[in-house]
């Protein structure tokens, strides 16, 4: 330190020597200017070592301590935020197709029952006396047909009496059928396999087609409806990845649109959209709420916490990061482009690269060229 502070002052008493001197003609000025250029350089170079060597060794200067952090490069997802209802196509309240009164019921609330599977039976009494009463006409009609049939081949009758024997065999027989199928609708089944949710009316009272007599319900694949504001159309398409997030039941789903709607709703200018989500453990029931997150936009790049993100005067987003200048940490400011944001991440188009080390705690007090010292 003391042989430069002697080195400057010997420069310093050379210029004033040189200033005494007498100038007498352009070239002895050319010259000397070019001799105090070099005498400058000189200086600008020792100023710059000492105030390097000040900046480390002078605890006294501003100095502000900082945290970095590293940018992080991956692929970055916006999502739509949406509120939705959960759905069944398979629950649905049975109701018989014919009137009577029930007279058995088969099943109880909270029982898993098959396709087709008897659930009630409806008195079916008077059916089976017609039924009864057309196997005895039928059997005395087969008789004459057959016999006639016989006689008709070893062409013993008439033309017309064989054929008005078959008419009645055939009229009876299509009449026992229907019989037969109406016997069959008072027997109330199951459409498909699931869970019997409810019984609504008890033994011995009257059914009818126009109240039903229970609900049954397969929660196996429920889907979730929403409606989405047209403004997002040209996001939303079918196979979009979709997170569900059922609150109530603490749980979540991954899924993808299943369909979109082709009209928009007059009354809220929106459409409807539909996800399908496997409940295999049937947690999931019809009409509980859920919230959805449908990715509209998603890309690989540099993502960045938002909240370091500033604004300048020119109305340009910047932050800061470290830049090592001859071993001094300096604050630097870069200025940046953001290309999407969500839930206080940003992606970054330009101004960052994934090893820029970037202020964290601090950003907010510190400016561009600030000395800073970096701690965990």
């Amino acid at each position: 330190m003391k042989k430069i502070i002697l080195y400057i002052l010997f420069i310093a008493t050379v210029v004033s020597c040189n200033k005494k001197q007498e100038l007498s003609s352009l070239n002895d000025l050319k010259n000397k200017k070019a001799s105090i250029e070099k005498q400058m350089d000189s200086l600008n170079k020792i100023l710059k070592d000492l105030d390097q060597k000040i900046s480390k060794l002078d605890t006294d200067s501003r100095q502000l301590i900082v945290t970095t952090i590293t940018p992080k490069k991956e692929n970055f997802k916006h999502f739509i935020e949406l509120q939705g209802v959960v759905k069944a196509d398979k629950n649905i309240e049975i109701r018989p197709e014919l009137g009577g009164t029930i007279t058995n019921i088969y099943v109880k609330e909270g029982q898993r029952v098959k396709s087709g599977q008897v659930l009630m039976q409806l008195d079916d009494s008077s059916i089976q006396d017609n039924i009864a009463k057309i196997n005895t006409q039928l059997n005395l009609a087969k008789t004459t047909f057959e016999r006639q049939k016989r006689l008709w081949a070893q062409k013993i009758g008439s033309e017309m009496q064989f054929l008005q024997a078959k008419t009645q065999y055939e009229s009876l027989e299509k009449n026992k059928s229907a019989l037969l199928t109406q016997a069959g609708k008072m027997k109330i089944k199951a459409p498909f396999s699931g869970i019997i949710d409810d019984i609504f009316p008890k033994k011995g009272e009257l059914a009818s087609p126009q109240l039903p007599v229970a609900r049954l319900v397969n929660l196996d694949q429920v889907y979730v409806e929403a409606d989405v504001t047209e403004t997002y159309l040209p996001f939303i398409k079918t196979g979009n990845e979709v997170i569900v997030k059922f609150s109530s039941i603490n749980k979540e789903v991954k899924s993808k649109i299943s369909q979109v709607g082709n009209v928009i709703n007059p009354n809220n200018r929106s459409f409807k959209t539909k996800i399908q989500v496997n409940n295999k453990d049937r947690l999931i029931k019809p009409n509980l709420l859920a919230d959805i997150q449908i990715v509209d936009f998603q890309k690989e790049g540099i993502i960045i916490p938002s909240n370091l993100i500033q604004k300048d005067k020119e109305g340009n987003s910047f932050v800061f990061v470290v830049k090592n200048e001859d071993g001094v940490n300096k604050a630097h400011k870069n200025i940046i482009k953001i290309a999407n944001e969500y839930n206080h991440q940003s992606l970054i188009a330009e101004g960052l690269n994934k090893d820029d080390l970037l202020i964290n705690k601090g950003s907010l007090i510190v400016k561009n060229g600030d000395l800073i010292e970096i701690t965990k």
